[in-house]
């Protein structure tokens, strides 16, 4: 009888828990993306296990209510939803996991492998969202970093924890840009996301972008563009979160996502199915709140600790550079670099508008020589622009202005600095150098000796 008091004593002494009730709620209405769920007891961001079909639960997030009514957005196909199905509340925020098992990995927007190479093998997990850094707490960007393209090493020179923007309109050659980047910048690792494009460019921009050298340190995120919209978004946190996971290890961290206009779209139709008014050409208000938030958690953490270098491709409808998310993005990044379609039907590639294109970290990273130097490169580019339908037609006296003589004589070697093969890295180092070769003059021919026949 002792023996069997001592174990019942051992339970006694465990914290006892009631068992909780779990409520359970119903799906009332179907509009569009949005379901409509009554008898739940839920706040905006938590998730829901909707019952669509016996065998079938698909995973909902909250994102809105009024009165009792709780509006939720379904992460997957909810095909053959019936009127009063199951919703039971899941609790708290996601949980993801992150940590060194990622790597070489391709994930979905909730962090399901997409590549067939068996279940994640990370042991932590955390929340979907990152935690806010102390902009007075931030390490200040004082380090360059190499990203192999000879052009932006020259003349938009990137900083370690800088964020930057990719400009053009689509067929420009953005996604060849950021295959460029992963093969050639010096990261430790690598986080892209590839949010709300094509579902065939993810395998090719695995297998000839990447490759499996890139691949090795580098952590996929797809969501293609037939992915519901909350699945998208999750999709471009998710990645921002690994990324920040790895930085809080110290880690020097490069992020590639495209589209940051995908994004935002999927955070468009999210806000206008839960009846958000449009506000700026259909964009309602939440979409530029949304997009300072998602960005802001990139770059330096602490000082001493690690970095998250940007880059995010941003689709200007029709190049149009006025596009409101394509604004508000130029507000908020540190730098862009547009992409011209004029240069690219020309055959030139990357096709990198440098007089629209700036570096704001530039000034404070590079010396007072370089910084000389790529100034001048842009004066004669845009001395050589304003004067390109004189210089056509023969109109364009020689003599007349001398910055305009020598833009004429060496725009066929500028123009050629500009360009790169796809697979011809160039270190920053050199990328400096050459650009001093291309703005030296010519050297002169010596002259003729007198009496000297000629």
């Amino acid at each position: 009888m002792s023996r069997v008091l001592q174990r019942l004593q051992r339970y006694l002494d465990l914290d006892y828990q009631p068992p909780r009730a779990q409520a359970e709620g119903r799906i009332t209405r179907l509009i569009g993306l949005t379901l409509e769920a009554v008898g739940l007891q839920v706040a905006v961001g938590e998730y829901c296990l909707i019952r669509v079909r016996p065998g079938l639960e698909v995973e909902a997030e909250v994102v809105g209510f009024s009165g009792d009514r709780i509006y939720l957005m379904p992460l997957d196909s909810i095909d053959g939803l019936q009127p009063g199905a199951v919703v039971m509340p899941l609790g708290g925020a996601s949980q993801v996991a992150v940590g060194p098992g990622l790597l070489g990995r391709v994930l979905n927007g909730v962090g399901r492998p997409l590549d067939g190479k068996g279940p994640i093998e990370a042991q932590t997990h955390v929340s979907l969202s990152g935690e806010t850094i102390n902009p007075l707490e931030r390490h200040p960007i004082e380090q360059t970093l190499d990203v192999g393209i000879r052009a932006i090493n020259a003349l938009l020179t990137v900083g370690r924890g800088q964020r930057l923007g990719l400009f053009a309109g689509s067929g420009v050659g953005k996604s060849v840009l950021l295959g460029m980047m992963t093969r050639f910048t010096e990261a430790e690792i690598i986080v892209v996301g590839l949010i709300g494009e094509r579902g065939r460019e993810v395998k090719e921009f695995i297998e000839h972008s990447l490759g499996k050298e890139g691949l090795a340190r580098s952590v996929v995120v797809a969501s293609p563009a037939d992915d519901s919209p909350l699945m998208r978004m999750r999709a471009a946190q998710l990645s921002t979160r690994i990324a920040e996971h790895f930085r809080s290890e110290g880690r020097n961290v490069l992020l590639l996502m495209d589209s940051l206009t995908r994004y935002a779209q999927a955070q468009r139709e999210i806000a206008l199915a839960v009846g958000e008014p449009p506000a700026t050409k259909g964009y309602p208000p939440s979409v530029f709140a949304k997009l300072p938030r998602l960005v802001e958690r990139a770059g330096n953490g602490a000082t001493g600790g690690g970095s998250i270098t940007a880059f995010y491709t941003v689709l200007t409808e029709g190049d149009d550079q006025q596009d409101p998310v394509a604004d508000s993005a130029r507000a908020i990044l540190d730098g862009h670099v547009v992409l011209s379609r004029r240069l690219a039907e020309q055959g030139h590639y990357p096709a990198i508008d440098i007089e629209a294109s700036i570096s704001r970290a530039m000034p404070s990273i590079v010396d007072a020589n370089h910084l000389a130097t790529a100034m001048r490169f842009k004066q004669l580019m845009s001395r050589y622009q304003q004067n390109e339908d004189l210089i056509t037609v023969g109109a364009y006296t020689r003599g007349t202005d001398p910055d305009t003589d020598f833009a004429i004589e060496r725009m066929p070697v500028l123009r050629a600095f500009l360009q790169q093969g796809l697979n011809e890295a160039k270190p920053l180092a050199q990328s400096i150098q050459e650009l001093a070769m291309v703005l030296s003059p010519p050297p002169t021919a010596p002259a003729p000796a007198a009496g000297a026949k000629r």
